[in-house]
């Protein structure tokens, strides 16, 4: 899946903006799918545009610039349809976070141990974001959408609350780290 289907995705709801796209994409209920950033979003808004999967129309708003608002053709919804069928890639994941854990013997305990405290609460406050959209959800395909997240991000909370004390354990105590900074 690409930028492109993506965009049409969240056409297939309802009108939008590119910014409203990426926003979506970001922070919103889309945000787990497909990463998206205003200078792959842009251009694939303008392919799509090019072959009449969407249209746009400009709309002026008092003291505020004109704004792009984006809506999806019946031949975009066929082709956002027919992309469901194509075969889909692996998952990717990256963590900046499993970087940090990866080189956890070069640092000093105290810093490990903060990360991951650290960590624990970015994944409760995205538990609790889901939790909401749960709270919203209407259809047992976006219930069962949301639940899958969740039951994804609690296994990985649990394995950082249950093992931590082994990744702190393999950091510098705090007078080696500071030596081996010196």
């Amino acid at each position: 899946m690409n930028v492109k289907t993506l965009c049409l995705a969240i056409l297939y709801d309802e009108n939008a903006t590119g910014y409203e796209i990426r926003k979506l994409s970001v922070e919103g209920e889309y945000a787990y799918f497909v990463e998206a950033s205003f200078g792959s979003i842009y251009p694939a808004l303008a392919k799509l545009e090019e072959e009449e999967l969407v249209t746009s129309q400009v709309e002026l708003q008092d003291g505020k610039p004109a704004k792009k608002v984006y809506s999806i053709t019946e031949a975009g919804r066929t082709a956002f349809h027919d992309s469901l069928f194509e075969e889909l890639g692996d998952d990717v994941y990256r963590s900046e976070f499993l970087l940090f854990a990866r080189f956890a013997p070069m640092l000093p305990a105290s810093l490990v141990e903060t990360r991951l405290n650290e960590r624990l609460e970015i994944l409760d406050n995205k538990l609790s974001g889901l939790n909401k959209l749960l709270q919203k959800s209407n259809t047992p395909h976006d219930t069962w959408v949301i639940q899958y997240g969740m039951t994804c991000m609690k296994v990985a909370r649990n394995y950082i609350a249950t093992h931590m004390h082994e990744l702190i354990a393999l950091a510098r105590p705090e007078n080696r780290a500071a030596e081996a900074a010196e």
